[in-house]
């Protein structure tokens, strides 16, 4: 079977989407897996082994010339995104998380099997295999949700959070082969531990204070500490960098997505709040710890990174005082002696 996996949006939506094209390959031996994603999140869908080819929505989506030599030459539909998918001859179409336009471009390209959830209102017009799960009431966690979009396939057991990360196809040797860019990186002898301290507003923060102290409590003779983050979030806490300067590598802006992930591979800790990078460093394998808001459906019962090293940190209460606003005192209290109890341990 040629199946594709439609998730066009962030890092880590895309990271627990992965263990999808695992099942698939465990449970359909020979089938061709064929991911449409971002042109930002190829590294990440690059990297899995249980990924055939990579389509890049963004290209799909702007580009018309090719798409015309399709129509005068071949008797694929008018539409140009439909006919792209067309020409992949694909079975079944997967959308984990259903894109009117791509929907519709599933449609027209007459794919036998699209599968969506029944939850939004154009499926019920685009796709013929409809899921019954709402995401926002669940209880899952987004990685559980996302299998059992394999429902139609015949694949309708629930999986563990404990097998999930079986799944992933990303491993630290991978990862490795890509070249990572000057000296200032992991350190032999020591805990290479990566802090993200900003979240490009898809997280309540735990905040530059907790970090400087947890900074200050790491020894410096066990643990070398690397900063990343976009260059726009290192603008932004300039003085935090500045006044860390002397036990910290910066290397916010420095480093594209695929050197982030070899970054990343060749660490031993994280610590962030609930961001794509944390899903990746989760899923290869390393220590993981992530910081949360005990508010649905933000909250680790949802969005927990799964992993064999990971873990999560989160007050036992609700946070619904903190639901409007994006100052979180229930994540700022997490005490910075916590997160390195939870690294030592």
């Amino acid at each position: 079977m040629r199946i594709i996996l439609s998730r066009t949006d962030s890092i880590g939506d895309v990271v627990l989407t992965l263990p999808v094209a695992g099942v698939l390959k465990e449970r359909l031996p020979g089938s061709t897996i064929i991911f449409i994603g971002r042109s930002y999140t190829r590294p990440v869908i690059e990297q899995c082994r249980f990924v055939d080819q990579f389509v890049d929505w963004d290209e799909i989506g702007s580009s018309r010339t090719k798409f015309a030599l399709l129509r005068i030459f071949t008797k694929f539909p008018a539409e140009g995104p439909a006919a792209f998918l067309a020409s992949l001859r694909a079975d079944v179409i997967v959308h984990v998380f259903p894109v009117r336009e791509l929907c519709k471009a599933a449609k027209m390209a007459g794919i036998p099997w699209r599968i969506g959830t029944s939850h939004r209102f154009f499926t019920w017009f685009t796709c013929n295999r409809l899921v019954h799960l709402s995401r926002r009431k669940s209880s899952l966690h987004e990685a559980q949700l996302n299998l059992k979009l394999l429902e139609p396939l015949g694949i309708r057991r629930d999986f563990s959070l404990q097998e999930i990360p079986g799944y992933y196809g990303l491993t630290s040797r991978a990862s490795r082969s890509e070249n990572y860019p000057g000296a200032d990186g992991p350190k032999k002898g020591l805990f290479n531990l990566i802090i993200h301290p900003k979240s490009k507003g898809s997280a309540r923060e735990w905040g530059l204070e907790n970090f400087g102290k947890l900074i200050d409590l790491l020894p410096a003779d066990r643990f070398n500490i690397l900063v990343t983050g976009t260059a726009a979030e290192g603008e932004r806490m300039k003085d935090f960098l500045h006044r860390h300067r002397d036990r910290i590598t910066d290397l916010t802006g420095r480093l594209s997505l695929g050197e982030l992930i070899a970054l990343i591979s060749r660490s031993d800790g994280f610590v962030s709040a609930s961001t794509g990078p944390l899903h990746l460093a989760a899923a290869l394998g390393i220590r993981a710890v992530g910081l949360y808001a005990p508010m649905r459906p933000i909250f680790p019962q949802r969005w927990a990174p799964l992993g064999e090293q990971a873990s999560f940190l989160v007050l036992n209460k609700k946070c619904d005082a903190c639901r409007h606003s994006g100052d979180c005192t229930c994540i700022r209290s997490i005490t910075p002696a916590e997160v390195l109890s939870r690294l030592i341990k």
